[in-house]
């Protein structure tokens, strides 16, 4: 899945362990999403929109439609 995370992460100045702890997850986990090697589950994204007050939509995008 195509997502933004790393522009919105960098935007705002945070370090992808900062953004971790905001939703709960390790450093590590931010990598795999960022580097889209794992997708979200339904919470973490939204977890995720609600750190960067953007629409899930906004940030996660299906390459294949």
């Amino acid at each position: 899945m195509k997502n933004r995370m790393k522009d919105l992460r960098s935007a705002r100045g945070w370090t992808q362990d900062q953004l971790g702890r905001a939703i709960g997850v390790s450093r590590q986990a931010v990598n795999a999403l960022e580097t889209e090697k794992h997708d979200p589950s339904l919470d973490l994204a939204y977890r995720i929109s609600a750190v960067f007050e953007e629409p899930v939509e906004a940030i996660f995008t299906n390459p294949h439609t």
